[in-house]
């Protein structure tokens, strides 16, 4: 099991990023996605979440709005576009895998997810 996260970068304030999460083995579309992230000196927190069909997402409130989690089964990619940033969005972003047999759910907690990333670096900063 794999899942490969790319896309980040520096960026300064009120720029977008697109990061990339590319999941291999197992069966992508039967798993819920999501993202957390590790912002410094914080704990680990839910970013955003996508049902395994890809029709349900739900945001952390403050970056409602402003980023958008999409996927493409197809291509066993998840994606979270990041606009409007701000300097508090500067974190490690990790994407996650849960199993998700019933389908039409996201899940909030790190507990409900089975497989990990390594993260990919956002540094928003003039």
């Amino acid at each position: 099991v794999q899942l490969q996260a790319s896309g980040g970068g520096l960026v300064q304030p009120g720029g977008s990023l697109r990061l990339s999460c590319a999941a291999s083995g197992f069966t992508f579309s039967s798993y819920a996605m999501g993202w957390f992230r590790q912002r410094p000196g914080k704990e680990r927190e839910f970013v955003g979440g996508i049902s395994r069909g890809g029709r349900i997402t739900d945001y952390r409130d403050d970056v409602k709005g402003r980023f958008t989690i999409s996927r493409n089964n197809a291509k066993n990619t998840m994606y979270l576009q990041m606009n409007s940033l701000k300097p508090e969005d500067t974190a490690i972003y990790v994407c996650v895998a849960r199993r998700d047999n019933r389908g039409g759910r996201v899940y909030y907690t790190p507990q409900g997810y089975d497989y990990w990333g390594q993260g990919t670096q956002v540094t928003v900063s003039s």
